[in-house]
């Protein structure tokens, strides 16, 4: 066996609402409702689960805690990220500066979600 790709990843979050409305409004995520009224962010073919904190699903991560997760996501114009942050007042943490990545080296800027989850948003060095 080997892994060919991510599918998924699960996130506990404060506020299911709060997060939704970052994702969507800044990132430009979309939004989806699925078995027994559970919420997704989604993006591409993948997607974010998430868990509102102390009403986790079964099975979860042992230590399941807002703010504890570090995110790295392609995006497909660079400089339009940079000012979308700018216009939605999203704190710019670090960068741009070079990383590298699954395939390569990364030009990326950083910021925080609601819960104070690190994003990292890249494009790859051509």
């Amino acid at each position: 066996m080997r892994i060919t790709s991510l599918d998924h990843l699960v996130l506990t979050v404060a506020s299911i609402e709060q997060t939704c409305e970052f994702y969507q409004r800044v990132l430009g995520c979309g939004r989806e409702i699925f078995a027994g009224g559970r919420t997704a962010l989604t993006f591409g073919d993948q997607k974010i689960n998430l868990h509102e904190a102390g009403r986790e699903f079964e099975p979860r991560a042992r230590l399941a805690t807002p703010g504890s997760g570090d995110l790295c996501f392609l995006v497909d114009d660079f400089e339009s990220a940079q000012t979308q942050l700018q216009n939605e007042n999203v704190e710019i943490i670090e960068g741009p500066v070079e990383r590298t990545g699954a395939r390569g080296t990364l030009t990326s800027i950083y910021c925080r979600d609601p819960d104070g989850n690190l994003i990292e948003l890249s494009t790859y060095i051509e």
